[in-house]
């Protein structure tokens, strides 16, 4: 059985997958889907300003750490925590982790920061479950939530194990990502939505 975004699909298929089911079926699969402890939840498909925003970001975040050991993966790689048992995509996740780099799997296990771009459909699971979830990864750092409609970003950063410090941005202001020794515009991330947005 999978679940649509509060729509039931059912298949031919087993109610409760293995990783190494979900694994497999994801790689072939023309869909993106999430796993949940046994149960495979299809993504929404990704709105021009998500995508737009995810590469304005994305880009600057690459050049930035060109030469450097962190990989910058957008949008198709999943985050497994197997503690667990779930595998998420995320719009950004940043590792600088060596066994992410030397890992042949499809997914990588230990990130240091990890971007969401909130949607109607995503935003409170974003900043509920899954950022609950994100919080077990010991080397996750930053946690970040971009809105889409408007020119605001969440930012929430590690200080100990069960504190995480918000920070809010605006438009006027510069995105600092301190694990990453980043920081750009918030208006950069916008660039192309001028239009879109209220």
């Amino acid at each position: 059985m999978l679940v649509l975004k509060n729509v039931m699909v059912f298949h031919s298929y087993p109610a409760v997958f293995s990783p190494e089911d979900y694994l497999a079926l994801e790689q072939g699969s023309s869909l993106k889907h999430e796993y949940l402890q046994g149960q495979m939840v299809a993504m929404a498909g990704a709105s021009k300003a998500q995508v737009l925003i995810t590469g304005n970001l994305g880009s600057r975040l690459i050049n930035h750490l060109r030469g450097q050991s962190c990989l910058v993966y957008a949008s198709d790689m999943k985050v497994r925590l197997a503690g667990l048992n779930v595998f998420y995509y995320s719009d950004i996740a940043i590792t600088c982790d060596d066994r992410d780099r030397r890992s042949q799997e499809s997914f990588i296990s230990h990130p240091q920061v990890i971007i969401e771009v909130l949607s109607d459909a995503t935003e409170s699971f974003d900043r509920g479950k899954k950022f609950a979830d994100y919080k077990s990864i010991l080397e996750s750092q930053e946690y970040v939530l971009i809105h889409q409609k408007q020119m605001l970003v969440e930012h929430f950063q590690r200080r100990s194990e069960n504190l995480w410090l918000p920070t809010i941005y605006q438009a006027r202001d510069q995105l600092v990502l301190s694990s990453l020794n980043f920081s750009c515009p918030v208006t950069s991330l916008y660039e192309g939505l001028e239009q879109l947005l209220s």
